[in-house]
């Protein structure tokens, strides 16, 4: 099914009281954009944060303590998804969170939920000084692309997508939809990822879908602040906007963005694109190693 409506979450950072409010919240976002005909839904990066505001308030007022609580509720988090999946009947990737491995390193992982119920996670490759100087956060060596319904998909975690050979492998394992959570604090920050997200579209000949947190938390030592916008990008090629972008979204406002995407598209300009990839020209198949030259 190459063609299909998808909605990426401009999604709130919230402060719930209860497991019965995030429980509500999210199955009424995902009601509505199933509703809308979406069948893949993108939340963004680290919206499970708004979890920390169930515990005391010394735990919310210590990164550490909040990582070691959040461990309590993720499989109950990721049982959510997979039910709001199945109930109806399509794939989500679910904010990503915090997770504490056997080891005791703690990594940025987003589950991929199917309408089978199944389900499989993308860690976080590279840290950003926030997550490696502030929080102790670890990066996964393991790189993956997800075989569905819908086309083969791969996930870069925010600041990922700014390192262009992690998409590329990605593109070269198959990957035709780059699904881009991100969670920034400053438009800076946000413009980062949008660059990022616009360029591995162009380079890689695919669909790169930017999903933001956004909103105020002044509760939380995590998500205080979150600027954005969502975004649905594709290369500036042959049956493309000029400027590549598909859909964008409004600032900073809590919302869904739709695209009705054709993965057809990717392969015809992967095949006959005004613009070849790397891979049709043999003298970039290996990229020399540049040394300095004195002048």
């Amino acid at each position: 099914m190459s063609a299909f409506r998808l909605a990426a979450a401009q999604f709130p950072v919230s402060e719930p009281r209860t497991w019965d409010e995030v429980e509500t919240l999210l199955s009424r976002w995902v009601a509505e954009a199933a509703d809308e005909g979406a069948r893949l839904l993108v939340f963004p990066e680290y919206a499970a944060m708004s979890l920390a505001a169930l515990f005391d308030e010394a735990t919310r007022d210590d990164l550490n303590l909040q990582v070691i609580a959040l461990q309590t509720l993720r499989e109950r988090y990721v049982d959510l998804h997979r039910r709001l999946s199945r109930t109806h009947g399509v794939y989500l990737l679910a904010g990503s969170f915090p997770w504490t491995l056997d080891d005791g390193r703690t990594v940025n992982r987003a589950w991929l939920c199917a309408p089978t119920g199944n389900a499989d996670f993308q860690d976080k490759q590279i840290m950003t000084r926030f997550e490696r100087e502030s929080w102790q956060i670890s990066g996964a060596p393991t790189l993956k692309v997800f075989d569905t319904a819908h086309g083969r998909i791969a996930v870069n975690l925010c600041y990922d997508c700014e390192f262009p050979l992690l998409a590329r492998a990605q593109a070269e394992a198959g990957a035709e939809l780059i699904l881009v959570p991100s969670c920034t604090d400053t438009p800076a920050g946000y413009h980062r990822v949008r660059v990022g997200c616009q360029a591995r579209a162009l380079e890689n000949q695919c669909i790169v879908v930017q999903s933001p947190l956004v909103g105020e938390a002044p509760w939380s030592a995590a998500v205080d602040v979150n600027v954005g916008a969502a975004g649905v990008f594709g290369p500036p090629d042959r049956g493309f906007p000029d400027d590549g972008v598909l859909a964008l979204g409004t600032m900073n406002r809590a919302q869904w963005l739709y695209a009705d995407i054709d993965l057809a598209a990717v392969a015809a300009v992967r095949r006959d694109g005004q613009v070849f990839n790397h891979r049709h020209w043999p003298e970039q198949v290996t990229v020399p190693a540049a040394r300095p030259h004195p002048l």
